[in-house]
């Protein structure tokens, strides 16, 4: 499938997800032979609005042989295992969402079109949210501690008073519904100057000698010659002549095109 197709795709299953049409996003998502880790990303968020957990599952476990390097990925499913009952597994996601986290405190995933900060404290606390289903209340205290001291903030008290008089178990933390990858602006805006542009061909005044098409960077490009040039006889075929082969030259498409 051609980028563009695929880009026209993406964009329009990302404009369903935005007005709540999940059933809508997937359907796009689906005409996409060849996805990306971040279309089955969409795919898992839209599943999981629908409540569809298996399929949320499959759609992260595709996501993650795309790119083992994720960290998000690795949180999702992480939290996906925990509502599915799954927490030895969903324990091991949250370690290598760890590892990939590189350090880092944070990792902004804007830059590569999702709307959402991933913070190393989250994943701890989905680390004992884990510990809490696998009856294993101080590893997962352990892990709470760490998580409420790397956030900074002092929203763990409570948490931990519950643990050690009820032993609660803890509601993993997700993506938030509605946050998926999205293409970029700047692709969006050339896909939809092309489609304004549309398919149409520009013919040289010579005839059916040389034929030019417009790219989307808009230039004209040589395509095919169909037959040999004819004798240039006239002045007025130099001319145009000259007029085709130095708007090809320079890779910039003539204002206007002579009058035959």
């Amino acid at each position: 499938m051609p980028y563009t197709e695929l880009l026209r795709l993406w964009n329009e299953s990302v404009q369903a997800v935005d007005a709540k049409d999940w059933e809508g996003a997937l359907a796009k998502l689906q005409q996409i032979p060849e996805q990306t880790s971040r279309t089955h990303f969409n795919a898992a968020s839209a599943h999981l609005a629908l409540g569809q957990l298996d399929m949320a599952l499959r759609c992260l476990d595709l996501t993650i042989a795309k790119d083992e390097r994720l960290a998000v990925a690795f949180f999702q499913r992480a939290a996906v295992m925990l509502q599915m009952d799954r927490s030895e597994e969903a324990l091991s996601d949250c370690i290598w969402a760890q590892e990939h986290m590189r350090g880092n405190a944070v990792i902004d995933y804007r830059q590569l079109g999702l709307r959402y900060k991933l913070y190393y404290w989250q994943i701890l606390y989905n680390t004992a949210a884990a510990y809490c289903r696998m009856g294993q209340w101080e590893s997962a205290m352990d892990k709470l501690v760490s998580a409420t001291q790397d956030r900074g903030q002092g929203r763990g008290g409570n948490i931990e008073v519950a643990l050690k008089s009820r032993r609660e178990v803890l509601d993993p933390l997700l993506v938030p519904v509605g946050s998926v990858f999205r293409p970029r602006k700047q692709e969006i805006e050339q896909l939809h100057q092309r489609d304004f542009l549309g398919k149409a061909k520009v013919m040289c005044p010579l005839g059916n000698y040389l034929i030019f098409t417009i790219c989307h960077q808009h230039k004209l490009h040589y395509k095919k010659v169909l037959g040999s040039i004819p004798s240039l006889g006239s002045v007025r075929g130099v001319c145009m002549f000259s007029l085709c082969m130095r708007g090809f030259s320079l890779g910039t498409p003539a204002s206007h095109s002579p009058k035959t």
